[in-house]
């Protein structure tokens, strides 16, 4: 019987706990799950991980076959010189869909402009017909697995939808850029911007001066990806001077968003707290059960992180 390690949130183990149990059993996995402070580190063969839990210290998990993480993002961990264990973040069903129905609701509400009229309390009847999908140009900053997930959904819409990641990718229906030539491609065609890459030294301030100014005025941003990506004055100076028209931010430097940050009371500025794409248990569960079953037959995991690429 192997013995895992839940060391994610202490708050969400009673979410956890049973659906774990249960796509253990599915998968054919006997196991039992315990918290940190039940069993010593020599003792676990699989710890469940998250960055808000209780484990930063990986030193005592000698047994430790992996960390599997319950988080997408391993940003805070993947530096870790404790963790010597192979590491897969998160990947699943729930998470994705979370995330495509977060992006394309955002999308919509840029495209067709529904804030000219849920902002509206005074009486004025202004009829601003929308394009069709087909006349307006999205693009996608970053063709990972929530990236390409939400640039196909938005070109099954009739979006003319650009992607674009450092190295080059196919995907149906999506023009895909790589590398810093097409990024500025992928920034000109971006009347709707959409920021889904992960934290790295690379993506911090991707999106600054220099690169706000590539593209289309009165652009749109939205950005669920990382807090890193915009650098802050940059996007308050664009959206100041109409360069861009406006944003809407899920992820944030710092978290909660400091009461005192300008992105609250900038009237150009919707701040989302962090809810575009959540792990679900039920579905996390199944990502965790069949990655044990992966490396206990010797197969390749899902997911496994690159540290030296950092995702």
């Amino acid at each position: 019987m192997l013995t895992l390690l839940y060391a994610g949130a202490p708050g969400a183990f009673a979410a956890y706990e049973p659906a774990l149990r249960e796509a253990l059993a599915t998968a054919g996995i006997a196991a039992r799950i315990l918290r940190p402070d039940e069993a010593p580190g020599a003792e676990i063969d699989y710890i469940i991980y998250a960055p808000n839990g209780p484990v930063s210290d990986f030193t005592p998990f000698t047994r430790a076959k992996a960390v599997l993480s319950l988080w997408a993002g391993v940003e805070r961990v993947v530096g870790n010189p404790t963790l010597t264990q192979p590491l897969c973040r998160m990947v699943d069903t729930g998470l994705e869909r979370g995330m495509v129905e977060w992006v394309t609701g955002q999308v919509l509400r840029a495209h067709l402009g529904l804030d000219r009229y849920i902002h509206r309390h005074t009486p004025h009847w202004e009829r601003v017909v929308p394009p069709l999908a087909s006349e307006r140009g999205v693009t996608m900053l970053g063709l990972g697995a929530l990236g390409a997930a939400c640039a196909t959904t938005l070109a099954g819409l009739g979006f003319r939808v650009t992607g674009w990641s450092r190295r080059p990718k196919a995907i149906p229906g999506i023009t895909c850029e790589s590398g810093a030539e097409g990024l500025r491609a992928a920034l000109a065609r971006a009347e709707i911007l959409v920021t889904l890459l992960p934290n790295t030294p690379q993506t911090t301030d991707l999106l600054n001066a220099e690169t706000l100014a590539q593209l289309p005025r009165g652009a749109v941003i939205l950005n669920p990806g990382r807090g890193n990506l915009i650098d802050e004055a940059a996007l308050l100076a664009a959206l100041d001077n109409g360069q861009v028209a406006q944003a809407t931010l899920d992820v944030f430097r710092s978290e909660p968003l400091p009461p005192e940050h300008p992105f609250w009371a900038h009237p150009g500025i919707t701040v989302s707290p962090h809810i575009a794409a959540e792990t679900r248990p039920a579905t996390a569960a199944q990502v965790i059960a069949e990655n044990i079953r992966r490396f206990e037959a010797g197969e390749p995991p899902l997911h496994l992180v690159d540290r030296a690429r950092g995702y």
